[in-house]
């Protein structure tokens, strides 16, 4: 599943053949359910590299052709502050970053294009911007540029989806965004390159979680706010502070990025890099060729990668989870806030019951590989302190599945096998998912035919998969034809998943409003929360809530790879992602074949 991919019918249908098949010759519903911190540990993390093992010489002005692997153009909303798919933040990666560099554990430290200084009382962050940080057009990055992303994000107009904790708890940002001040009064510019920004609350998360992305105001005069998404400099002529700079957008199609000689850190390795959408199905075959010299690795491909010679295979468990949501209500657009009003998911039997219904350690075993495996919770183990690898999660249970619905009143009055709903009428899931990998269709067929076993009548909306940009849109609007989806959340690097979550979050697209999840998300970013063991505590207390709700049905825990040319050099993981760009090279002038 993407995140934030059209099969061939014939080997989609033998796929599901396959996993139907084993899983009613090999799960039976007295089965124990396994946890996932046993199966984690059983994924040995170290047989894959995180880092490129080429120690060879780099070539001078080299140059390399990086993948994006999308059955799908990319949308083209190049900005931090905006985007929304997990493409355009690809692309967007290679030209921009924010001002606070992290440590392994994500947490900000002092090696980035700014440092930070934190007030006695934990509720004032001053980030003074260091002298040599410039944006792409040759203006410097200055501290009204961090303050215009604030003033942005928080004002009334601001179509996109950032404005979640922290952003919400600065000191005059709820009268700003009501649309009562004109200024943020929390947010102070000392000078040029200095700016403090005052919190209601200590908060643990603010650093981890910290905005600190910041806009050019000079460059963005004159666009009004609520119509900077679709702007020319944002869609056709992004800047950034980042390493390489934009020189040309094929929209949708590719990028043609050229080396920053201004770069903050220094000159880049690389004179130039070209950025190109790749098709899922030929993202192998194009690394074998050397067409590519590096790209993400579906788990489809897997086998394929792992035995060609000309590249290495890097990977590790990612900072995301695949999951199936329940549609429980709408977006109130005026209010700002998530409104839970659909009756059909409302008795949390029968979410629990299509639960149990389903095999993911069976579906990760077969159909991806191993490569992804059972996800008990929704914060994955990439989070070791807060990941709570003793919440059960579901097993597959079919008879355990089948009471539940029969406790929740859902009986098949006719004996056709299908369970009517609590009026006695015919009830029917509309099940919308994306389109892509060859790993899709089968992985949805399975889902419906474990689902039409314990008697749901579960159909795939409009009897086919939906484009990636097309799917995410319907999602966002609460299209009402839309029961319940499959999809994927990359979680970011901070353990606080407010963004995802509480009631006033656009991103919450299953629209589960509760009091106790809001509680315990308020409590893990409280003054209480600075203590780890307490905050340790309150994060697994808020999954064990989540798995016995089950707003969703969180799938599995998924390895990121990335396929790397034999040539290219200076590539690490950090989260999934390549960490910094501006070590990345190559030792030869054309790719090893």
């Amino acid at each position: 599943m993407r995140l934030k991919r059209y099969s061939k019918v014939w080997s989609a249908l033998a796929i599901s053949a396959i996993l139907l098949s084993a899983c009613s010759n090999d799960a039976s519903s007295t089965k124990k359910p396994h946890t996932t911190r046993k199966m984690a540990e059983q994924m040995d993390t170290k047989e894959f590299s995180h880092k490129t093992n080429n120690d060879q010489p780099d070539v001078a002005d080299g140059s390399l052709t990086y993948g994006l692997v999308s059955n799908t153009p990319f949308e083209g909303i190049l900005n931090k502050a905006f985007y929304e798919g997990e493409p355009d933040n690809k692309v967007i990666s290679i030209f921009d970053e924010g001002l606070l560099g992290t440590d392994e554990n994500f947490i900000y430290d002092q090696s980035g294009a700014a440092t930070y200084g934190m007030s006695e009382d934990k509720k004032t962050i001053t980030i003074k911007i260091k002298e040599n940080v410039n944006w792409h057009n040759g203006d410097p990055v200055t501290a009204t540029d961090l303050l215009y992303a604030y003033e942005v994000i928080g004002s009334p107009q601001y179509k996109g989806a950032r404005y979640y904790t922290p952003m919400d708890t600065v000191v005059g940002m709820d009268k700003y965004h009501a649309g009562k001040a004109k200024k943020i009064s929390g947010i102070k510019v000392v000078d040029d390159k200095t700016i403090s920004i005052s919190f209601k609350e200590a908060n643990p998360s603010l650093l981890t979680g910290l905005w600190t992305a910041p806009l050019p105001k000079k460059y963005l005069a004159g666009v009004p706010i609520g119509k900077m998404d679709a702007a020319y400099q944002i869609r056709k002529k992004p800047i950034g502070f980042g390493p390489y700079k934009v020189k040309k957008i094929v929209q949708g199609e590719s990028v043609e990025y050229e080396r920053n000689n201004d770069y903050w850190k220094g000159r880049p390795k690389l004179k130039s890099i070209i950025l190109k959408v790749i098709n899922p199905q030929i993202a192998t075959a194009s690394l074998k060729k050397g067409d590519i010299d590096f790209a993400d690795i579906t788990a489809d491909q897997y086998e394929q990668a792992v035995s060609l010679t000309n590249i290495e295979v890097l990977g590790g468990i990612d900072l995301a989870y695949d999951y199936i949501g329940f549609k429980l209500g709408h977006w109130d657009a005026k209010k700002g806030e998530n409104v839970m009003d659909n009756p059909k998911f409302r008795d949390k039997r029968l979410r629990q019951a299509m639960a149990y219904a389903i095999d993911t350690k069976l579906v990760g075993e077969k159909l991806y590989k191993g490569l992804r495996f059972p996800a008990n919770t929704v914060l994955p183990p990439s989070f070791p302190k807060y990941y709570a690898g003793d919440v059960k999660g579901y097993s597959m249970d079919q008879n355990k599945a089948e009471r539940l619905l029969d406790e929740a009143g859902y009986i098949d009055t006719d004996n056709d096998g299908l369970r009517e709903d609590l009026n006695g009428k015919q009830f029917t899931i509309h099940f919308a998912a994306m389109s892509g990998s060859d790993t899709l269709e089968p992985l949805i067929q399975y889902y419906i035919q474990q689902w039409r076993e314990v008697g749901l009548d579960v159909q795939m909306l409009e009897g086919r998969l939906h484009e990636f940009n097309s799917f995410y849109n319907r999602i966002e609007k609460d299209d009402k034809q839309i029961d319940m989806y499959a999809a994927a959340w990359g979680t970011g690097s901070d353990p606080d998943q407010s963004g995802l979550w509480v009631k006033k979050a656009m991103f919450n697209y299953t629209r589960w409003v509760n009091e106790k999840s809001d509680r315990l998300l308020k409590a893990g970013i409280s003054l209480e929360a600075f203590d780890e063991t307490y905050r340790k505590e309150i994060y697994k207390l808020w999954q064990a809530h989540i798995s016995e709700e089950v707003p969703l049905i969180p799938t599995f825990f998924r390895y990121h790879l990335l396929g790397v040319n034999g040539r290219v050099k200076g590539v690490t993981l950090y989260g999934g992602e390549v960490a910094d760009w501006y070590h990345v090279s190559v030792t030869e002038e054309q790719p090893v074949k």
